[in-house]
């Protein structure tokens, strides 16, 4: 059974500003709190690209937990309009399928970041409340890397 989640967000930076951000693995180390690591980045003809991220996880803040997990990229470009989304596979069975909506807003971008995780029973719970924790901290760190401060 799968969990979906899914918010919407303004931030003051182009649409393909945006988009490029999204788009390279590199950017998700820090991106999403927990990974610490993108290796293994491989780019196929099409432009999907793939590669391991690595979580960190912390558990009784001494006990540590790195879950190398297969990450998906695709992207589409639509008259000003963008999306960057894939899969996850993650060990334990769990998948999630995710996607951004990057559209123009002004003279930023409005963002719908939408997720999709399917676990096992014992784990469901678990996975889309770290995946919802993950993706609300994933607008305001966006914002802060990207937000061109006011002159």
């Amino acid at each position: 059974m799968e969990q979906v989640s899914e918010i919407r967000f303004r931030i003051a930076a182009p649409p393909r500003t945006v988009f490029a951000h999204l788009r390279d693995p590199r950017s998700y180390v820090g991106l999403s709190p927990l990974v610490v690591e993108a290796r293994d980045v491989r780019r196929d003809d099409d432009g999907t690209v793939h590669y391991v991220a690595v979580e960190r996880f912390r558990f009784f803040g001494v006990l540590r937990y790195d879950n190398a997990i297969r990450v998906t990229i695709r992207t589409r470009e639509d008259d000003g309009s963008f999306w960057v989304g894939g899969d996850v596979d993650s060990p334990g069975n769990v998948q999630l399928v995710y996607g951004y909506t990057i559209e123009p807003d002004g003279d930023g971008s409005v963002v719908a970041d939408r997720i999709e995780v399917t676990a096992p029973i014992g784990l469901r719970g678990f996975s889309i409340r770290r995946a919802s924790e993950v993706q609300a901290a994933r607008a305001r760190i966006l914002a802060e890397r990207l937000e061109v401060p006011a002159r």
